[in-house]
C-alpha cells in the first residue's frame, strides 16, 4: 500500500474527528486512502495476470500506471457506489475508462478474474494491516509509560476500594500494573491475530476462481506475494471470523482503556483528590468556571469505550451471512471497522498522554487512608486476634467495635486501644503496626516486580 495514505492530511469530517481518533488514522481510513487500498489490489492483480500470461507485461504496466485514486472522480464514485451498492463497481468503471485513454487494449483485461468483494475485502485488509501496525506501536508506548510509573509508585500506600467503599491499602504501584497486566495480554493477542487476519481475500465470483482456469492458484501466490499477504487455504468471502476477531479484540481493549479512565476519573474528584490529569492550556477547562480541570482525556476514551460494544456487536451480527455473498452483513462491516479503529487510535492516545503526565498527590492519598481513623485496618486486627480465638468470634468483636465507632464518631483506632477485650490478647505495640497501612500491603510490591518482569519493555 502506498505510503502516501497514512499522510497526517485528513478530509474535512465531523467537528469532533479530534476527540475521536488521531490525524494519521484518520487518514488512513479516509475515502481517499480506502480507494487508494483498492487500486493498489487492482494494481498488484495487474502485475500478477502478467506475471502468468494472461496480458502482456506492457497492458499491466498500463493498468498500473492508472491505479492512482487522484486520478479518479471521488464525487461521482461516490454517487455511483450508492446505485451499484458497493465502491468497486463504479472503480472499476472509472478505471477502465482511465486505462482505455491510454491503451484500449489493457482497458479489457482491468479486474481480470476478480469479483468487486475480492476487491474491497483485500484493501481492507492493507487498510488494516497498516491499522494494527499503528495501534501495536501506540500499545507498546503505553505499556512503557505504565511500567515507568508503576516502578515510581511501587511502594506508594493509597487506598484500595470495593463497592466505591473503602477496603483495605494498596499501592498506586500495584493498581497501574494490574493495568499493565491486561494491556500486555492485548499486545499477545495482536501478535497472535495478526497471521490470521492479514491474508488475502481471492476468489472471484463464488470462491471457485473458475474465471481464471489452471492459472488460479498461481495468480492467488503471485497476488498475495505482490501485497505481502498471507494466502489462506480458501476465499473466506461470507466467513467473517478474521474481521470479527479484529473487532473484538478492538472492543477489548478498548474495555481496558475505560477501565482505566474510569478509575482515574473518580480518583480526580474533588473529594478523593489523588490522581489528576496532567495539565495544559485549553485541556478539561470549563466555559463558565475557571477553577474547574475536568477529566477531559478520560472522557474521550470512556466514551470509546461506550461506542466500541455496539460497533463489535454490529461486526459480529453480521457474521450468519448468506451463502456465498452477503446481503446486509458483510456491507455492514464498511463504515463500522473504520470507525472502531479510529475510536481505538484515539482512546491509546489520549490514555498514553494521561498516564505519562499522572499528576499524584501523595498527601491526600495518606489523607484518605487515615480519614476512617483506623477502620481501614480492622481487617488486619481480626486476624491478629482470630489466630488467639477464632476467627469468627474475632469478626465479631471488631465489628461491635466498628460499629461503636460509627455510631459515636470516636475514632476506630482509640476504641481498639482501649478495648479490655481486644487487650488481653494484643499488646499496644502490636495494634500500632497492625494499624499502620504501610505494613498491610502483602504482596503488592512482588505482584508489581511480576508484572515488570514480564513486560519486558
Amino acid at each position: 500500500m502506498n505510503e502516501a495514505m497514512v499522510s497526517t492530511s485528513f478530509e474535512v469530517g465531523r467537528l469532533t474527528d479530534g476527540i475521536r481518533g488521531t490525524a494519521p488514522m484518520r487518514a488512513l481510513w479516509s475515502a481517499h486512502s480506502t480507494l487508494q487500498a483498492m487500486l493498489d489490489v487492482e494494481a498488484a492483480l495487474a502485475r500478477s495476470c502478467a506475471t502468468h500470461g494472461i496480458m502482456p507485461a506492457e497492458l499491466a504496466e498500463s493498468i498500473v500506471m492508472a491505479c492512482r485514486a487522484d486520478t479518479l472522480d471521488m464525487a461521482s464514485l461516490q454517487a455511483d457506489a450508492a446505485m451499484g451498492g458497493n465502491a468497486a463497481i463504479p472503480m472499476v468503471k472509472q478505471l477502465t475508462a482511465l486505462v482505455r485513454r491510454s491503451s484500449p487494449e489493457a482497458a479489457g483485461y482491468v479486474h481480470w478474474g476478480a469479483t468487486s468483494q475480492d476487491i474491497i475485502d483485500t484493501g481492507m485488509v492493507l487498510q488494516l494491516r497498516r491499522s494494527l501496525a499503528m495501534l501495536g506501536e501506540a500499545l507498546d508506548q503505553l505499556c512503557k509509560a505504565l511500567a515507568g510509573q508503576a516502578h515510581r509508585y511501587r511502594d506508594t500506600p493509597m487506598v484500595g476500594r470495593s463497592l466505591l467503599q473503602q477496603a483495605l491499602p494498596i499501592t498506586l504501584g500495584l493498581k497501574l500494573a494490574q493495568s499493565l497486566d491486561a494491556l500486555i495480554r492485548h499486545r499477545e493477542r495482536l501478535a497472535q491475530l495478526q497471521p490470521r487476519v492479514e491474508v488475502l481475500q481471492f476468489g472471484g465470483a463464488v470462491g471457485t476462481l473458475a474465471s481464471l482456469g489452471s492459472n488460479g492458484p498461481g495468480i492467488v501466490h503471485s497476488l498475495a506475494k505482490e501485497l505481502d499477504l498471507g494466502i489462506p487455504d480458501v476465499p473466506w468471502h461470507t466467513h467473517r471470523d478474521r474481521i470479527a476477531e479484529i473487532a473484538a479484540w478492538l472492543g477489548i481493549l478498548m474495555g481496558t482503556l475505560g477501565k482505566m479512565a474510569r478509575d482515574i476519573s473518580l480518583h480526580m474528584q474533588t473529594e478523593i483528590g489523588e490522581l489528576a490529569e496532567p495539565w495544559m492550556p485549553g485541556r478539561g477547562g470549563s466555559s463558565t468556571m475557571p477553577h474547574k480541570r475536568n477529566p477531559s482525556g478520560c472522557a474521550a476514551v470512556l466514551t470509546a469505550a461506550l461506542q466500541a460494544p455496539h460497533l463489535v456487536s454490529t461486526i459480529l451480527s453480521g457474521m450468519p451471512q448468506e451463502h456465498e455473498r452477503s446481503l446486509g452483513g458483510w456491507q455492514a462491516e464498511w463504515d463500522v471497522m473504520p470507525e472502531l479503529v479510529v475510536l481505538a487510535s484515539g482512546a491509546l492516545e489520549n490514555m498514553t498522554v494521561i498516564v505519562s503526565g499522572l499528576q499524584v498527590n501523595e498527601s491526600c492519598m495518606s489523607a484518605n487512608l487515615a480519614k476512617t481513623n483506623g477502620l481501614i485496618l480492622s481487617e488486619a486486627i481480626m486476624l491478629a486476634l482470630g489466630r488467639k480465638m477464632g476467627r469468627h468470634k474475632a469478626h465479631d468483636l471488631v465489628e461491635d467495635i466498628a460499629c461503636k465507632a460509627a455510631a459515636t464518631g470516636q475514632p476506630f483506632c482509640d476504641l481498639v486501644n482501649a478495648d479490655e477485650r481486644v487487650g488481653r490478647y494484643l499488646n499496644k505495640t502490636e495494634l500500632c503496626d497492625l494499624l499502620n497501612p504501610q505494613a498491610y500491603l502483602g504482596q503488592a510490591g512482588a505482584c508489581v516486580d511480576a508484572v515488570l518482569a514480564r513486560a519486558n519493555l
